[in-house]
């Protein structure tokens, strides 16, 4: 039994307002006048705990402190309930009470008798102190709350109810009912799983005084650009339905339900539904997922001691091996107190080290294991200065715990041509001794080996991942300046180095024969060799144009700089994300500005760099004798590449549209087509459909899809919540995206747009003393999230280079099994 002492929770009253004369609406602030009011008088009510029992009830309160006539929403909401409460299973149904009479609330024996209390009140003062006290009794003791639409503003003065409900109405909202899309981005409460991820309907819609996403768990949101939100808007996080574990009890609310017609909606009923199944205890749901507070960051590694990279290199990937150590590389950056090289006369120009370092999660301390002498330090400066190669990607085998092999994508130094300045990139196998954490560096055997140019940078790409298959992709950056051409295209033919153009993507990226700006896929056998796997882009054996112009390894073909890709493994999609030119703005001769960009792909395919960007925006052909001088506009459905820097074919694949892409003004930015579909790239015609996110400084960091474990007995897994979302990052922590989306499996393979995102800033944080610049993510097999910040310098380690470990503290779903009304699901 739970016995309530005297309230600790205070009320203020507008002085010469009574309370049936409260407007609907008001804050959950005091009014400048505004005088405390007497403490409650002591109660001593003694509410069953938890309320209710295995005869399942539902209290329905409509009481309102508005004069006039009922709304015709309650009467309706009535209905439904009581409907709701007859269908079903039979050990899913419940009784249904209905009253507006208050003092319900301090009859402790009629009180006791329900699961769940809904409110369907028209808002205002509905409750003196005393009911409102019966009230905070009935929660303490684990009762269950469902507010609808105008309960927001119920009990204006009451700090406790505003808690209770999660947030207040701004001061102005729409008036009339509009037709709106609604992001259902939980897909497992009872209150959601049911519906569709976009579900379009009519109501009214609320906007917040404050936005309660991170203090609450959303399970839906409205589209504000799918219709007029007025003043008072909230942005694309607009939070429309939640729920939280309250003060003892459980509390769900929904801001719709504002027209009668809501209650004749199947899936409005189905909305419902679930929230009375959870709130009365007939079924356990998380409510706990989003709620920031849940979530603990925790740096694992520390600074580097003085002139020594024995923590963390310049940190560049990681991946997690079976038993949870954590394999993070340095790319070739040395500690800033040592010498970097520049001048191309001296052997040791650009010469780094690649450093692998092994984090234990038993022991908690770093080992490094051990440093290849790779081509990657030459500091910063402009294009033609630094470099971005070095140890750029790792895997493990998928057999690892067996064998001990470690993939490694990188750059040596010995194999760099300083007269040319040609580099050999290449992907090795190396054994590790799992008992002391050494990489037998003796090991090596390179399975894949191909020809960079390195008189300029920039975007060497780096990433690997495996899928179910034991096949092998290597992402692959095109290492192309795109400062000769405006910071457009990136496709120069002119500049070149000894004969090596360093401008022209063409050569690279739109070059089918050719290995940089692309995505490979390969099988890796057990003795150092690769074979082929079938559903390539091509199989290197294309007869076209004569034959011999295609290489076999690529999957995809067209990325710029796609550092970080991953692969689902209960899917084998690949996911992908690349950085793109340098154009601050789109330009009506040239093409797009600047897009950094993520993909699902499905298939093997043309991406579009340098040709298209986006949603197949095409850029401005140039060529020899002026490449001044625009050309064409380039035909992303059949896209040709005339570049007499190209040795592969002509005729290339249809490019296929990207799923997200940005720049400095906004997310998924468009424009008006003419006839021949050109998009008129004028700057006040553009349009954006994913308002989440903007660039400016941009480089895109595309993360895992996360996978719920039921079977992993770890407190620090992520919640199921998560499961199937796709996280997508940003090295930079202002604008830019830190986001988890849900994309549709319909149209996600021919670049649908997302269908729902939420940030992960406050999970995943940001900020100077947080992870400010996002540098790789994955999931361990805990079910944590592992995050490498870069640090606040370039092109080295510094004080705030760092792995990080993200992990859930929030516990499971509620209520307890034990507490159940009907025993166990």
């Amino acid at each position: 039994m739970h016995l309530r002492g005297l309230s600790t929770r205070r009320r203020t009253w507008v002085a010469g307002v009574a309370a049936g004369a409260v407007a609907a609406g008001l804050m959950s602030a005091p009014a400048a006048t505004a005088r405390p009011a007497p403490d409650p008088p002591l109660t001593t009510m003694s509410i069953k705990s938890p309320p209710g029992g295995a005869n399942v009830r539902v209290l329905i309160f409509y009481g309102s402190a508005a004069a006039g006539e009922e709304s015709p929403v309650v009467n309706a909401g009535i209905e439904a309930i009581e409907k709701i409460g007859l269908s079903g299973p039979a050990g899913q149904r419940f009784a249904v009470t209905a009253t507006k009479d208050a003092s319900v609330f301090t009859d402790e024996t009629k009180l006791s008798r329900f699961n769940a209390v809904v409110f369907l009140t028209g808002g205002g003062d509905v409750l003196d102190p005393e009911q409102e006290a019966g009230l905070e009794a009935y929660m303490e003791a684990g009762g269950g709350f469902v507010g609808v639409h105008d309960a927001a503003r119920a009990e204006p003065y009451s700090d406790w109810f505003t808690g209770l409900i999660g947030a207040r109405p701004a001061s102005a909202s729409p008036a009339t009912a509009q037709r709106a899309v609604v992001e259902v981005g939980d897909r497992r409460h009872p209150a959601t799983k049911e519906l569709p991820v976009q579900w379009k309907r009519p109501d009214k819609w609320l906007n917040w005084a404050k936005n309660p996403s991170g203090e609450v768990h959303t399970v839906a949101r409205v589209r504000e650009s799918s219709y007029q939100p007025g003043t008072g808007a909230n942005g694309w996080d607009h939070p429309v339905s939640w729920c939280r574990d309250y003060d003892g009890g459980r509390s769900f609310y929904t801001g719709m339900g504002g027209t009668v017609s809501s209650y004749d909606e199947t899936d409005f009923r189905s909305h419902l539904r679930g929230a009375l199944l959870w709130t009365t205890r007939l079924v356990q749901a998380d409510c706990k997922a989003t709620i920031t507070g849940n979530y603990k960051a925790e740096r694992l590694t520390q600074p580097n001691q003085p002139g020594q990279n024995d923590q963390i290199g310049e940190p560049h990937g990681l991946v997690t091996a079976p038993d949870g150590r954590v394999f993070s590389i340095g790319r070739g950056g040395a500690d800033s107190s040592q010498p970097v090289i520049t001048d191309w006369n001296n052997p040791d120009v650009g010469k780094g080290k690649g450093e692998i370092h092994v984090y234990d999660p038993k022991t908690k301390k770093v080992t490094l294991a051990g440093a290849l002498t790779v081509f990657g330090n030459k500091g910063g400066g402009d294009e033609l200065t630094k470099v971005e190669e070095g140890l750029l990607g790792i895997e493990l085998d998928p057999r690892f715990e067996d064998n001990g092999w470690v993939y490694l994508h990188y750059t040596p130094h010995a194999r760099i041509d300083r007269d040319k300045r040609m580099a050999e990139r290449r992907v090795s196998r190396f054994t590790l001794d799992r008992a002391t954490n050494k990489l037998d560096l003796g090991s090596e055997k390179v399975l894949l080996k191909w020809p960079v140019q390195i008189h300029s940078c920039c975007h060497a790409g780096g990433g690997m991942a495996w899928d179910s298959k034991g096949n092998l992709y290597i992402a692959t950056g095109d290492n192309n300046s795109s400062g000769f051409s405006g910071g457009y295209s990136g496709n120069n033919p002119e500049p070149n180095y000894k004969g090596v153009s360093f401008a022209d993507a063409r050569r690279t990226a739109g070059n089918t024969n050719n290995l940089n700006g692309k995505i490979l896929r390969i099988h890796p056998e057990p003795d150092g060799t690769y074979t082929l796997p079938e559903g390539n882009l091509f199989t290197g054996e294309e007869t076209a144009e004569g034959g011999g112009k295609t290489r076999g390894e690529i999957y995809v073909m067209g990325v710029r700089n796609p550092a970080r890709i991953s692969v689902d493994q209960q899917t084998d999609i690949l996911y992908a994300g690349w950085v793109g030119p340098d154009a601050g703005a789109p330009s009506t001769t040239w093409g797009p500005a600047k897009y950094d960009t993520f993909a699902v792909i499905t298939k093997a395919s043309n991406r579009g760099w340098p040709y298209c960007m986006g949603n197949k925006q095409p850029y401005r052909d140039r060529n020899l004798p002026d490449p001044s001088k625009p050309l064409g506009w380039y035909d992303c459905d059949h896209p040709k590449n005339e570049s007499p820097n190209n040795d592969g074919l002509v005729n290339l694949p249809p490019v296929t549209g990207n799923n997200i892409w940005y720049s400095p003004q906004g997310g998924a930015p468009d424009f008006p087509r003419d006839a021949n579909g050109v998009p008129s790239y004028k700057q006040e015609e553009a349009t954006y459909a994913l308002p989440w996110l903007k660039g400016g400084g941009q480089a895109a960091m595309n993360g895992p899809v996360y996978r719920y474990d039921a079977e992993s007995s770890s407190a620090a897994k992520w919640p199921a919540y998560w499961d199937g979302k796709w996280f997508v990052g940003d090295f930079y922590d202002s604008d830019q995206p830190r986001n988890a989306v849900i994309t549709d499996p319909k149209n996600h393979g021919d670049g649908g747009l997302p269908v729902h995102s939420e940030s992960l800033k406050k999970i995943v944080p940001i900020g100077n003393d947080g992870i400010k610049n996002l540098m790789d993510w994955k999931f361990g097999p805990d079910g944590a999230l592992y995050v490498l910040d870069y640090g606040r310098g370039f092109f080295t380690s510094d004080a705030k280079s760092a792995l990080w470990r993200v992990t859930y503290t929030g516990g499971g779903p509620t209520p307890a099994a034990g507490q159940l009304a009907r025993g166990t699901q």
